[in-house]
């Protein structure tokens, strides 16, 4: 059973799922917005904060082409939002001190050496980089545990990535993810993720999500994620690349909290538990007289049924009381006792 750790938090089958709130570039610049979005995060329950470290001209040619949910240039648009190493540094050490990891992913190795040189715990990997070889074997030299995004991506690049990390010894994970922004429902897929378990034992498997909403993010969890990524926004008024696809942090507490609640109900065990024991004595049902019965006469079904409480002699013994004598008058609407009969 793989698992991984970031922080000595523990992630994979059998441990609690790792929700990471991802700010992504919503906070627009604005350190004071991102040290928001790290307190409301950890208030809401979230395991992890991560943000983005952008160097465009590292990452991107100017000219790049742009998706539909950008009204500027990516390149220009990183230029004036991005968050600067300095600001990644206050933020990780706020994150430190609220009690939240803090999470970053580096969208070129120049970034991903900065994050290292700053002490961050491992790295994020997004789905456009999940195909770079030459940037992940770099990354993965510097031997810190990996999560990586396989949006856009086929089984077989997916396995190709796979096998360098493997090789490279690092742990890792990878997380199911579609890169549409937002989704459209059937294109999600959530049955991959035990696809991509069978397929890559070696890597915890986990759940990116860009749906505006929380369903698929239960149902990921139900099916086995260790990971459950999802975007967050101060407010859903706020513009930018991303805004379509997060929530704001009322919905990420709903979601860690509904998380935790398919934890603790996710067992396995069918018994009698303790707080049913007094529900069982009225709701089963017991055999009852439905007519008075003189003493002496065989008892037949039409003298008999089920009603409730369930302290008398069980329903489902029902063949075993057909054909005996009652031994004292039985009143109708009371408990049949085996004593009364022979």
């Amino acid at each position: 059973m793989k698992t991984i750790s970031i922080e000595n938090v523990v992630i994979g089958d059998g441990q609690k799922v790792f929700i990471i709130a991802e700010g992504c570039d919503n906070h627009m610049g604005n350190l004071e917005v991102a040290k928001e979005m790290c307190r409301q995060a950890k208030l809401a329950g979230a395991d992890c904060i991560k943000f983005q470290h952008h160097l465009p001209d590292e990452e991107m040619l100017k000219d790049v082409p742009m998706s539909s949910n950008f009204d500027i240039p990516l390149y220009d648009f990183l230029k004036l939002h991005a968050l600067t190493l300095d600001q990644h540094v206050e933020l990780m050490n706020y994150c430190k001190e609220i009690g939240i990891i803090y999470l970053c992913t580096p969208f070129s190795l120049k970034a991903a050496y900065e994050l290292n040189e700053i002490g961050v715990p491992a790295f994020k990997i997004g789905s456009g980089e999940m195909t770079d070889i030459p940037t992940i074997e770099k990354i993965a030299a510097l031997g810190k545990p990996m999560i990586v995004s396989t949006g856009m991506s086929t089984f077989d690049e997916i396995k190709r990535t796979y096998d360098v990390l493997v090789k490279s010894g690092i742990p890792f994970a990878f997380t199911n993810c579609l890169s549409e922004y937002p989704p459209k429902y059937e294109d999600v897929n959530l049955g991959v993720i035990g696809e991509m378990k069978k397929a890559f034992p070696e890597a915890v498997i986990g759940h990116s999500d860009h749906t505006p909403d929380l369903y698929t993010c239960y149902a990921a969890a139900t099916m086995g994620a260790s990971i459950i990524e999802k975007h967050v926004i101060l407010s859903k008024q706020t513009p930018g690349p991303d805004q379509t696809v997060s929530i704001d942090f009322m919905d990420l507490y709903h979601l860690v909290d509904g998380i935790r609640k398919i934890e603790m109900a996710s067992g396995n065990t069918k018994k009698v538990h303790k707080n049913e024991e007094s529900i069982r004595e009225w709701a089963f049902r017991s055999i009852v007289a439905i007519t008075d019965i003189k003493a002496g006469t065989v008892i037949t079904e039409g003298m008999v049924w089920s009603k409730r409480p369930g302290t008398g002699i069980p329903s489902h013994r029902m063949s075993e009381v057909i054909g005996k004598k009652a031994l004292c008058d039985i009143k109708k609407n009371t408990l049949l006792k085996w004593e009364d009969m022979e």
